[in-house]
C-alpha cells in the first residue's frame, strides 16, 4: 500500500510540474547532438584554402562539452604555411540559464561566447561587452555534414563580415 501511495505521489509531482520545471529537466545537450563527434573539414576565407578538422566531446561526467580544432593552410600569396589550433570549452551556465562556451587559440585568443539554436543549428556570438572586434560562429547540419561561417565584425559595428566559410563530414 505504502508503495502504491509512493508511485502515485510521483506522478501527481510530475504532473503537476510548471512549464519551467518540465523544461530543467529535459536535455540542456540536446541541439549539440548533430556536432558531437570527430569531423574532417575543409574551407577557405581570410586565412587561404585550408584543411582541418575538430572534435566535440562531453567531458568532466557530462558537464561540459569540449571542442578541439586545427586548421592548416599551406604558403600561398608570399604568406608562409600556418598552423592554427584552439580549444573551446561549452558549458551550462547557472547565472545566464543558458548555454555559453569560452575559446582560446594558438594564436592568444580568447573570446566569450553566448550560444543559441538557430535556423536548425547552433549560433555562436561574441559577448556585447567584450571590447574589441564582435565574432559569430555558426554550425548548421546538412545531409552528413555540417556547414558552419566565422564572423567577424569591426568595433563599433553591427554588420558582420565573413571571414572563413567551411564544411566537414563525419570522420
Amino acid at each position: 500500500m505504502k508503495m502504491l501511495m509512493g508511485v502515485a505521489l510521483l506522478a501527481i509531482t510530475a504532473a503537476g510540474q510548471t512549464p519551467a520545471a518540465q523544461t530543467k529537466n529535459a536535455d540542456p545537450w540536446k541541439p549539440f547532438q548533430f556536432l558531437i563527434g570527430e569531423w574532417v573539414g575543409e574551407g577557405g576565407g581570410g586565412p587561404g584554402q585550408g584543411g582541418g578538422g575538430f572534435s566535440l566531446q562531453f567531458d568532466l561526467q557530462r558537464q561540459v562539452l569540449v571542442r578541439k580544432n586545427f586548421a592548416d593552410y599551406p604558403a600561398q600569396d608570399g604568406r608562409p604555411a600556418v598552423h592554427h589550433e584552439d580549444l573551446m570549452i561549452i558549458y551550462l551556465d547557472d547565472r545566464f540559464k543558458s548555454p555559453r562556451a569560452i575559446y582560446f587559440d594558438s594564436e592568444g585568443h580568447t573570446i566569450r561566447y553566448t550560444v543559441a539554436p538557430a535556423r536548425g543549428g547552433l549560433v555562436f556570438e561574441s559577448e556585447a561587452g567584450e571590447p574589441g572586434p564582435h565574432y559569430r560562429l555558426s554550425y548548421t547540419p546538412s545531409d552528413q555534414r555540417v556547414n558552419g561561417k566565422f564572423e567577424m565584425s569591426a568595433p563599433g559595428q553591427s554588420e558582420y563580415k565573413t571571414y572563413l566559410d567551411f564544411s566537414a563530414h563525419r570522420k
